[in-house]
């Protein structure tokens, strides 16, 4: 292929760097900016109410008219899931194989997106060419089928975007990578090579799915009972197991939960799962087989199992509870900071009766690479500058460890923080700027609308709750006509607290009265000395800080 002659070369991480999820990664030729994924991040902890995070699309809408199009890796929500969001604000092509595209498309339909959608189906034999720069893709070994990495050609190397990957040399033909094809990329001469790197921190190789697909039967046989198999719903690899082991051991399934099914049919109907009809069992007809026959393939509400078993431990899920002789297997991890969440889930079923197999058996395993299929593309790719991208600070600080053991130098190893520029002068990468960047807060149908302040209240909010003081003051000649009354959510419990709610209200009045004989006064001023009085007050009896919510009417 012939490639113009370019002068500028820049890379833009809007997310995906020191973090895991919300992967959203921009290259800049000349003048051209190609998106590569858009993918959200499920909330932290502490943001709470928060439903998903998605990156700050600031600075590709204030360029929107240089954004050629948006290539996805694979159809995973961490690389999908903003695209509803995004396409919102800039309306260019989308690049993504058959199931990615499919996957994509039903995202914008569950976000009810009513704008345009110019959708282009690519496979790893396609080259699409631009002004800039010509991109091409590869084969990767994941979870999902379907999965590219994606190659973009320049005159000075090819910027190579690795998508999540692994090397299962057990792998099926649907999750074959094309490794000749990595190395004719690694031959022709890769500039830089952005790379996963989730698993840079796990020695060896990540263990072959064809362990999996065996310990999976063996714990069907074993099960006395109904087996509970919990995934992630977009997880088709693991959902492909489940489906066999249940019939080689004569059991029919029943799909629950709604992303669940939603993709369950997407992959079948476009041939991305083989499943015998007969296999498959509506949820209402589970009272009619014995347990010994059933499988119940289940996750929750935003694709990933635990809050969903969690309900049916407790006995409150709408479709079906845990009973006595089940067995629960887990085959999912945890998200990064939901371990807890899951250890307590695991000991919620055991309570209620079940059995769990989780963790002490392979019927799980990454859908990443370890450090020897880390080094492996490395040496494929045999990149001149190296940016390890999808994961936590401390994996790429791992995955630049590696890339010094495969013999790159360390000033061609670049770890940018989010939003920096990385730009290619003169056989150097240098940071030479940075974009807006951060996280938009989804909450219901608001887009960014709740910010840190927001966040910070609902965490006092959580911690030791709100007092709200009612004032009703006479215009005319300045006194109390009603009040001062105290309402408490989450701080104290009223009847227990009698005493400590006389002198709170004794408090206020007082300062209400101090300031209404004033001739002039001023209503901010009175809300802020009622919540410095009662703050003081407060915390002297107590030991906790409420949010104080001064509320002053006048009749």
């Amino acid at each position: 292929m012939v490639i113009k002659k370019n002068n500028s070369i820049k890379f833009i991480g809007l997310g995906g760097i020191g973090e895991i999820g919300k992967n959203m990664y921009l290259v800049e030729v000349d003048k051209d900016i190609f998106v590569i994924d858009a993918g959200l991040m499920f909330p932290e902890e502490e943001m709470l109410g928060i439903d998903m995070v998605i990156p700050d699309i600031t600075y590709l809408k204030e360029n929107r008219d240089r954004v050629k199009a948006i290539f996805l890796t694979h159809g995973h929500e961490d690389h999908i899931g903003a695209l509803p969001y995004v396409l919102e604000n800039i309306n260019v092509p989308v690049y993504g194989t058959k199931l990615t595209l499919a996957l994509s498309a039903a995202k914008l339909k569950e976000r009810e997106y009513k704008g345009k959608k110019n959708f282009i189906e690519i496979d790893s034999n396609i080259v699409i060419k631009f002004d800039t720069a010509d991109v091409s893709f590869f084969r990767t070994n994941h979870s999902i089928p379907d999965s590219v990495g994606i190659c973009i050609h320049t005159s000075k190397g090819n910027i190579v975007y690795t998508g999540d990957f692994k090397f299962d040399q057990a792998a099926s033909k649907l999750y074959k990578p094309e490794i000749g094809k990595m190395a004719s990329i690694g031959e022709q001469g890769v500039l830089c090579l952005l790379s996963d790197s989730t698993g840079a921190e796990k020695p060896g190789y990540t263990t072959s799915e064809a362990i999996v697909a065996r310990e999976m039967s063996n714990a069907f046989y074993n099960a006395p009972g109904r087996i509970i198999a919990a995934c992630f719903a977009s997880d088709i690899s693991r959902i492909q197991h489940i489906f066999d082991s249940a019939k080689e051991n004569k059991r029919k399934v029943a799909v629950v939960g709604k992303s669940l099914e939603r993709i369950y049919h997407i992959a079948l109907d476009l041939g991305y799962l083989e499943v015998d009809d007969e296999l498959i069992i509506p949820v209402s007809d589970i009272k009619e087989y014995e347990d010994k026959d059933l499988v119940i393939l289940m996750t929750g509400s935003q694709g990933e199992p635990f809050e969903g078993l969690q309900k049916m431990a407790k006995q409150t899920h709408k479709l079906l509870n845990i009973q006595e002789g089940d067995t629960v297997l887990i085959a999912a991890s945890p998200l990064m900071g939901n371990e807890i969440f899951l250890a307590k889930t695991i000991d919620m079923l055991f309570k209620a009766g079940a059995d769990v197999i989780a963790g002490k058996r392979t019927v799980h395993v990454s859908s990443h690479g370890s450090q020897e299929e880390l080094k492996f593309m490395m040496n494929l790719m045999q990149p001149e500058f190296f940016i390890p991208v999808h994961g936590e600070y401390r994996m790429l600080m791992a995955h630049r460890k590696l890339a010094l053991d495969c013999g790159l130098d360390d000033e061609h190893i670049c770890i940018p923080d989010r939003g920096d520029i990385v730009e290619w002068k003169d056989e150097t990468a240098a940071i030479t700027g940075k974009v807006p960047s951060g996280n938009v807060l989804i909450d219901g149908i608001g887009v960014g609308d709740v910010g840190n302040i927001v966040l910070r209240d609902r965490k006092l909010l959580s911690q030791d709750g709100i007092l709200i003081v009612v004032v009703t003051l006479t215009k005319h000649e300045k006194k109390i006509a009603s009040g001062p009354e105290i309402i408490s959510r989450g701080f104290v419990y009223v009847r227990e607290s009698e005493k400590l709610m006389d002198e709170s209200t004794k408090l206020v009045k007082e300062i209400v009265e101090r300031n209404i004989i004033k001739e002039t006064f001023e209503w901010a001023s009175l809300k802020q000395e009622i919540r410095d009085g009662l703050n003081r007050y407060l915390y002297d009896q107590t030991k906790r800080r409420p949010m104080i919510l001064p509320i002053i009417m006048e009749i």
